[in-house]
């Protein structure tokens, strides 16, 4: 419970920080992981404000090879998704009890159950706020993309 507490009032002092951290002008830092995809676009892979950091979204692309996985069972997919996320949170230090949101975008609602039995072993203890939406697309035509954002009290 002193967990959830602390996590929840870092969240919220972190939200003050991005805050303050724009209107000074600083204090924003690029976090990124040669262990997960490079950006496809312009955007980082995670960005750092205060002790928070939002992760984008990640797609099941092999870090290593490049390769889409769009056409992997949807188990495969958010393995790849979340192993990705790991990396990334490694990448500044933090893991994934750190993580204390989620949003899971889905093209397709029905695969939440196997969505959800792989996503809830990457979580134990105090799991993260989540948000689940289905979209009419995802990036690259993929089955699902999941953002995070967490927090090193």
């Amino acid at each position: 419970m002193k967990r959830s507490i602390a996590l929840i009032a870092a969240a919220l002092c972190g939200a003050a920080s991005l805050s303050a951290c724009a209107q000074q002008g600083g204090a924003l830092r690029a976090v990124s992981s040669p262990d997960a995809p490079k950006a496809i676009g312009p955007y980082s892979q995670a960005v750092r404000a205060g002790n928070v950091l939002y992760l984008a979204g990640q797609i099941p692309i092999h870090p290593k090879t490049g390769e889409l996985m769009k056409d992997a069972p949807i188990e495969a997919q958010t393995r790849l998704v979340l192993d990705n996320l790991k990396a990334v949170l490694a990448a500044d230090g933090m893991t994934m009890a750190n993580v204390v949101s989620t949003t899971v975008y889905m093209k397709d609602l029905n695969d939440f159950a196997k969505m959800n039995e792989v996503y809830g072993t990457y979580f134990t203890g105090v799991t993260p706020a989540r948000a689940t939406v289905q979209v009419a697309r995802l990036p690259r035509d993929v089955a699902v993309e999941i953002g995070a954002i967490a927090v090193k009290p």
